[in-house]
């Protein structure tokens, strides 16, 4: 009887001792599994430090690049519009120096014309005093030739007389020196011409001078 207790005792204590050494080998089980736990908590909240870090740099250099985008854009603008500015500025220039060349030129030019009228007026004062007989004179024959070819020259410059008798006065064309009587004119009608009026390039040089009914 004693000896079956003693092996009951011996049993229990192998039982007891079996059941601590479980505990013991579930207890440093969970430990490790909660360290390993914290390792992956540690591990994973450093990975997303590391993330935001990474993000922040990310968009710290895209803002700045793009800050330098814009500047450099801004500067790109700028000399596109000073680049524009000094093309309009030499157009004008060059449009004027054109305008104020053919406006001298158009002076000198009135101004040699201008000049010729008087020899015009001469040829035809001295052909209009020549008769019929005269004018088959080869000097009268002569004059007349370097008269048209004058005539001739003066038309392909653009120099025209201003039509004058049968026409209605023009203060912009014509200078009224006297006033007449007619019955083939009505008032207000040029009805003689004293002195041939030219234009050059519809600007007048010389106005006609003329009679005009009254």
């Amino acid at each position: 009887m004693a000896v079956e207790e003693k092996e009951l005792d011996e049993q229990i204590k192998e039982e007891v001792d079996s059941g601590d050494a479980d505990t013991k080998a579930a207890d440093a089980e969970t430990v490790e599994d909660a360290a390993a736990g914290a390792e992956e908590v540690e591990a994973a909240e450093d990975n997303a430090g590391a993330g935001d870090k990474k993000e922040k740099k990310k968009s710290f250099l895209g803002k700045d690049k793009k800050e330098k985008t814009n500047k450099l854009q801004e500067k790109v603008d700028e000399l596109e519009d000073r680049v524009k500015r000094q093309m309009a500025e030499f157009d004008n220039f060059r449009k004027r120096s054109e305008k104020e060349k053919s406006a001298m030129f158009e002076t000198g030019a009135k101004s040699v014309v201008e000049k010729m009228l008087p020899v015009v007026d001469n040829f035809e004062r001295g052909l209009a005093g020549l008769s019929e007989e005269e004018m088959k004179q080869p000097f009268a024959e002569g004059m007349n030739m370097v008269y048209k070819q004058l005539m001739t020259e003066l038309e392909k410059l653009d120099v025209k007389p201003i039509a004058a008798v049968g026409c209605e006065f023009n203060p912009e064309l014509h200078n009224a020196v006297m006033q007449v009587e007619s019955e083939e004119y009505e008032s207000g009608i040029i009805a003689q011409e004293l002195q041939k009026g030219y234009t050059y390039r519809d600007s007048v040089v010389r106005h006609s001078m003329v009679a005009v009914v009254q």
